[in-house]
């Protein structure tokens, strides 16, 4: 099958009540668009190629329903379809135009053919106008103006159609620098939605920043206001080159051949390249066929795409703006003999302002101590791009001067604003540093990570310079660490290197750690900088892991903690990367749980080091502190010490130094409100107000049959996430469990009629002895698509406890799985802290066996038997 066998049985088809002929026919076009091969052939053929077909189809259709005989009413194509442009499942938009109101008879045949053009398989988006209605909606409506600017008439009334384009070229209608100003701000919009980032894992290679919208951006923009049918004329008046017109035309072919693809293998109109569709959109393109290095290929050659496209797209729409506006400028300052500023944009005075890589490093010193800078010149842009072309022959870093000029630059105060998003974004430090080139458009195969592994750096490193400006009224511990620092530089080095050993089949902090060594060797750096530096990348993960999947109110989590830390000097440093790193993951990652675990191990990692890692005078401390907060608070609510001194009697110092005093407080005055202590007395209570983190929600009462399996199973059918979780028995036998709380998304529970709901539901189900709670919690799409081994290990913890560390997948009901384990291997559950990173849950439980001792080997060989049969 071919286009011309397509458009030949277009003709042969003489009736239109043949409906099952119009079908096949339909059919038959995508048996053709499927067996092409895309990553051998032209694309641009078979995109073109579709619109060609259905230009015949609709025209024959037209003619056979008799539409043709119908004075002054025009089909004519609109959007992408009006660009001839159709990818296999993309809209067809259509506008049915008329001269005046259509009859009734009319109208009746327009829905014939529409309704029969639906019923034979085509997406058709339509609408049906006169002219004077076409123009009143577009005046008001930029998407309509926009589809218009793109109108092609297909078949029917010429004289109607150009009545139309005669109304669109009115003085009345947009003008061109009205419809820029919307183009231009729509654009802004959109691309703050990916939150102006080219490198999320699952792009849309539609409306992404540097995907197809900001090349059809460029030609709205010409069309509208040049009149330019096509890029050509465009490089005749000066605004491309020939060469960026061609690669423009390049980039187009690399993203209409990633969305064709992906159409066919999605088998319907999706623009979004997500997880469940890289592997066979990879395969088809021609990467291989070896599940994530043949993704990885694909998305590093879609990544680097991308970024070219957002160069040029930034490059046209200052020029376009500037001619379509008449800007002229109103101030012009000169900064060296090379460069002016012109109303704030940096701009070169000749042609050859980057003659080699040196220049292209001082010119980002320059932006440094120039803070009138507020962005790039179209021409500056464009010598930088012909420079990194240029250079490509040799890493910047080989060269001597250069290695002087990138260390003046980090240590810097203003580099890491302006100049570093420059250093990024337009290939800099991928032309200075081998390794980082290796990360650059690097996919990281996981909900935990939102951006490719540079972008994530990138944004790490952001974050840093943040805290040390005056602007950072949220981060105040980071902002005194920041001003502190003798060297901020060494900070910088390891947050640009922390993830640099990504994807080398091995320890990427250890791999990093080698390859920044070497660097601060290169560079020329003391021994002593040298191994903070390396240090710090090599452990960049440890304080997130402590804080997270350790027990840090055990004293020897934190003495081997400290110890592995060792001066206050390196818990600064590492303090500060390791909330930087968390925050610049996924910007749903960061919340007051993460922050108050690590506000709460730098603290107590702080007072051993004081003490002379002697953390259990730190604990004991902070036990005496609760108590006295929490006291004062209950006598001022009206309790008296006697009270308050027999209700703390049946808890252990470890309560109180788990709990902050608001929550001591709290549980002391719901539990002491309550009934009197009955062998079937049940308390749930629920605050909004105790924690930070998220709600608490705590259970009283005498323990009852799978007692944490049911109420983590209930809250996790009600979209709730448990984020921690203590379980504790008093000394008078009562069970006391506190748990804190989200929403699934991160979100605090506010809510009082959703705690209400939460705490009655939980309530109910613990009263039903004997009865299992059963969870109808679906998992996610993108859950479906990954594979995450269940890993179980054992610590010793506590005097007789054994602690359990988990990593599996987070699937629906995951908790009350797990603990139903322990059940049946008769082990108590003593304490659970929940850490979910992307799909991977990675929970820790202390545990002791049904003597109250720790697990033995035999124990925990079967304990870990079950969980992975349970589990995987």
């Amino acid at each position: 099958m071919s286009l011309q066998n397509l458009l030949d049985e277009v003709k042969s088809i003489s009736d239109i009540d043949n409906f099952a002929a119009c079908k096949g026919l339909i059919s038959k076009s995508y048996e053709w668009l499927t067996s092409q091969e895309i990553h051998t052939g032209k694309v641009n053929d078979l995109v073109l190629g579709r619109a060609t077909f259905i230009d015949a189809l609709l025209r024959h259709t037209w003619q056979l329903m008799d539409l043709s005989s119908q004075k002054h009413i025009s089909l004519v194509a609109v959007g992408g379809y009006g660009r001839g442009q159709l990818q296999p499942y993309s809209d067809i938009d259509l506008l049915v135009l008329s001269k005046k109101t259509l009859s009734v008879s009319q109208k009746e045949k327009i829905g014939t053919f529409i309704t029969f053009l639906w019923d034979i398989g085509l997406d058709i988006g339509q609408s049906v106008r006169t002219i004077k209605e076409t123009v009143q909606q577009a005046k008001q409506d930029v998407t309509i103006a926009t589809n218009l600017v793109e109108a092609r008439l297909l078949t029917g009334s010429e004289e109607t159609f150009e009545a139309l384009l005669q109304k669109l070229q009115s003085r009345s209608y947009w003008s061109s620098k009205d419809f820029f100003l919307a183009k231009y701000q729509e654009q802004k919009q959109r691309h703050a939605k990916f939150k102006d980032s080219s490198y999320n894992l699952e792009p849309n290679v539609k409306e992404s920043p540097g995907c197809l919208r900001d090349i059809q951006s460029i030609g709205w923009v010409a069309k509208k206001h040049f009149n330019a049918i096509d890029g050509k004329e465009l490089v005749k008046h000066g605004y491309f080159t020939p060469e960026e017109f061609s690669e423009l035309l390049e980039c187009r072919e690399n993203l209409w051949r990633i969305r064709f693809a992906l159409h066919l293998v999605a088998g319907r109109s999706e623009n979004r390249l997500l997880f469940d569709y890289q592997t066979d959109v990879a395969t088809r393109l021609g990467y291989g066929e070896d599940g994530k290095a043949s993704v990885e290929r694909m998305m590093k050659s879609f990544f680097r795409t991308v970024r070219r496209i957002r160069e040029l797209n930034e490059m046209l729409l200052q020029r376009f703006g500037q001619d379509v506006l008449a800007l002229k400028v109103k101030q012009g300052i000169d900064v060296n003999e090379d460069f002016e500023l012109l109303d704030g944009l940096i701009a070169p005075k000749h042609d050859n302002v980057f003659a080699s890589p040196e220049d292209t490093l001082r010119f980002l010193l320059l932006v440094a101590n120039t803070p009138e800078v507020k962005g790039l010149h179209s021409s500056c842009l464009q010598q930088l791009r012909r420079a990194r072309r240029a250079f490509n022959k040799q890493y910047f870093v080989e060269l001597e001067p250069c290695r002087a000029l990138f260390l003046e630059l980090v240590r810097h105060p203003n580099f890491f604003g302006l100049g570093w998003d420059i250093m990024h974004k337009h290939g800099i430090l991928q032309a200075y540093i081998p390794e980082w080139d290796h990360i650059v458009g690097m996919m990281q195969f996981d909900l935990f990570h939102a951006y490719t592994v540079d972008e994530h750096t990138h944004r790490l490193v952001k974050n840093i310079h943040f805290y040390g400006s005056p602007d950072n009224k949220d981060f105040p511990r980071c902002g005194n660490i920041m001003k502190n620092l003798s060297k901020p530089d060494l900070l910088f080095i390891a947050a640009i290197f922390h993830d640099i050993g990504k994807g080398r089949n091995g320890d990427h902090s250890k791999l990093g750690a080698v390859d920044v060594k070497k660097f601060c060797d290169t560079h020329g750096l003391n021994e002593k900088d040298s191994e903070l530096i390396r240090w710090l990348v090599e452990s960049h993960l440890l304080m997130s892991v402590v804080a997270q999947r350790r027990d840090i109110y055990d004293p020897q989590v934190i003495n081997e903690f400290a110890q592995a830390v060792r001066t206050h000097n390196n818990l600064n440093h590492l303090y500060v990367l390791t909330l930087a790193d968390i925050r610049a993951t996924n910007d749903n990652l960061w919340n007051d749980w993460k922050a108050s675990l690590l506000r709460e191990l730098f603290l107590l990692t702080q007072k051993a080091l004081d003490n002379g890692l002697e953390c259990k005078v730190a604990l004991q401390d902070r036990i005496s502190e609760h108590q006295t907060i929490a006291r004062k608070s209950l006598l001022s609510s009206g309790m008296n010490n006697t009270q308050i001194s027999q209700f703390w009697q049946r808890l252990s110092d470890d309560y109180f130094a788990r709990f902050k005093p608001e929550q001591i407080a709290w549980h002391a005055c719901v539990i002491l409100a309550s009934h009197p202590m009955t062998d079937d007395f049940l308390l749930v209570g629920t605050s909004a107000d105790t924690s930070k983190a998220g709600a608490e929600l705590i259970v009283y009462g005498k323990d009852k049959e799978k007692m944490f399996a049911q109420i983590a199973s209930v809250l996790d059918s009600r979209n709730c996430s448990i984020r921690d979780a203590q379980i504790m028995r008093t000394h008078d036998g009562y069970i006391f469990d506190s748990f804190i709380i989200q929403e699934q998304n991160g979100d605090r529970i506010i809510s009082p009629s959703r705690l209400k709901s939460l705490k009655e539901a939980v309530e109910t189900q613990l009263n039903k002895p004997g009865v299992q709670h059963t969870n109808r919690r679906k998992m996610s799409r993108q859950m479906k698509q990954l594979d995450v081994p269940t890993k179980v290990r054992f610590y010793s913890g506590k005097t007789n406890t054994t602690i359990v560390e988990l990593e599996a997948l987070d699937a629906p009901g995951l908790l009350a799985t797990i603990t139903e384990q322990f059940i049946e291997l008769g082990c108590k559950l003593h304490q659970a802290k929940i850490t979910t990173i992307g799909e991977r849950a990675e929970d820790l439980f202390i545990v002791s066996n049904q003597d109250n001792h720790t697990l033995s080997h035999s124990e925990q060989v079967e304990l870990k038997s079950l969980l992975r049969e349970a589990l995987d």
